[in-house]
């Protein structure tokens, strides 16, 4: 009978799992902490209503949905959760309500306080400290199951039922935390990978627009700037200087424009094997009096060689734009750190700054044509930037925090018979 009736509580706790599943697709609601709170925190009231009641305890899976809504909606749905177990637990009343609400408070402290950092893990380790964590009440219900047979005088040595109640009570509570963690994080998925569709459809949209109004500038541009060069040869005093700065003008013009083509479809012109090594180390030297011009610590740390067949102003490009960025967001006294580092079969660039940093949001929107956190800028480079890592099938991945800085990481796929020509080296050097 208790083992029916904790299936039937997994059931029950999988419910708000499955309905905010069903409205986080288009609906801001599936993301409230308070709808999430209030889901969980009905299930937990249902799994207290239908308790199996033994030995002077209530035996309920009221725990998981806190534990859940801790985790995946974070302290404030928990909070509700509490609410809606100590409700249900004045409604049920019994001898052993104090002991009631000393479990509740127990079970739900250890989740609350580790919430914040639950989201710093990786998906799958998300499940598995979802599963130990739903442990913890199990241990605490232990606990009060013993605590209160003490004082109760009911038999705990020798007693082969609630020895078995135990077992089976602990063994499903972790397979109900489990399962419902694992449909959480395909949720999640599922949500991320509807969002990157989406914002890939919208990048090539935005990229082939780009490119066909590029097309069609750079061509009148292009036969301007031919007159313009022929008349300045026959030009003399002033309108000559006036001629150069028009020329100058048109060729930033040229610039932005290829960067807009760039940005629809880099096209690599000279192919050629590099190495990132040498290409950072260029940029970073290039770089170093801009930024001490801005009052900032440019400091590298490339070491390990990476080679690459691709184009290296491409990459080069690439890397300006990148760091940059890093030392105009940060403040005079600031510091800007890049470094090199090999892993497997892939080179892994980091650059990191002591800038301002950005919100979620404006992490959200990062890369994306015309959004910027500068004052004077049209977010192109960084677009740019992305999309010629990605198109030599690496990725640049943001991580940032407001006043403390960000962190770029850029991974670049290595030649793999260069690769093992450095490795072989290293063996025959050491």
């Amino acid at each position: 009978m208790l083992i029916e009736k904790l299936l039937l509580h997994v059931l029950i706790i999988l419910a708000p799992v499955l309905i905010q599943a069903s409205l986080l697709e288009n609906n801001k609601l599936g993301k409230s902490p308070v709808f999430i709170g209030i889901l969980h925190g009905f299930a937990a009231f249902m799994c207290m209503i239908f308790a199996y009641e033994s030995f002077g305890l209530y035996w309920d899976f009221r725990y998981i949905p806190l534990v859940l809504s801790m985790l995946y909606g974070g302290r404030k749905a928990g909070l509700i959760v509490l609410l809606f177990i100590l409700s249900a637990r004045v409604i049920n009343g019994g001898d052993a309500i104090v002991f009631g609400f000393i479990s509740a408070f127990l079970a739900g402290i250890l989740p609350f306080l580790i919430a914040n950092r639950f989201w710093t893990y990786a998906p799958k380790k998300r499940v598995s400290f979802a599963v130990l964590l739903g442990f913890w009440p199990a241990l605490v219900m232990l606990a009060i199951l013993l605590s209160y047979s003490l004082i109760s005088g009911i038999p705990v040595s020798g007693n082969q039922e609630m020895g078995i109640y135990v077992l089976a009570f602990g063994g499903i509570q972790v397979l109900g935390v489990g399962i419902a963690a694992q449909l959480n994080e395909w949720m999640l998925e599922k949500q991320l990978l509807r969002e990157e569709i989406l914002k890939s459809e919208k990048l090539n949209t935005l990229g082939e627009l780009a490119a066909s109004i590029a097309h069609e500038v750079r061509n009148p541009l292009t036969v301007v700037k031919g007159f313009l060069q022929l008349m300045k040869k026959q030009a003399s005093g002033s309108q000559q200087e006036y001629l150069t700065i028009v020329l100058t003008e048109l060729g930033r013009a040229e610039e932005i424009i290829n960067d807009y083509l760039n940005f629809a479809k880099p096209e690599f012109e000279k192919i050629e094997q590099i190495n990132v090594k040498d290409v950072l180390s260029d940029v970073t030297l290039l770089l170093n009096a801009y930024a001490l011009k801005e009052g900032v610590s440019l400091e590298e740390e490339v070491k390990e060689d990476g080679y690459l067949h691709t184009d290296r102003n491409k990459l080069k490009q690439a890397f300006v734009n990148i760091i940059k960025n890093a030392i105009e967001a940060t403040p005079p006294q600031g510091k800007v750190k890049v470094s090199l580092n090999r892993t497997n079969n892939q080179s892994v660039i980091i650059v990191q700054d002591t800038g301002k940093g950005m919100t979620r949001e404006e992490l959200g929107r990062l890369g994306t044509l015309f959004y910027t956190t500068k004052d004077r800028g049209t977010g192109l480079g960084t677009s740019v930037s992305i999309r010629i890592i990605e198109a030599m099938g690496g990725s640049v991945h943001y991580a940032s925090e407001v006043n403390k800085g960000t962190i770029v990481t850029i991974t670049l796929p290595l030649n793999r018979e260069q690769l093992k020509q450095v490795d072989e080296d290293i063996q025959d050097a050491m």
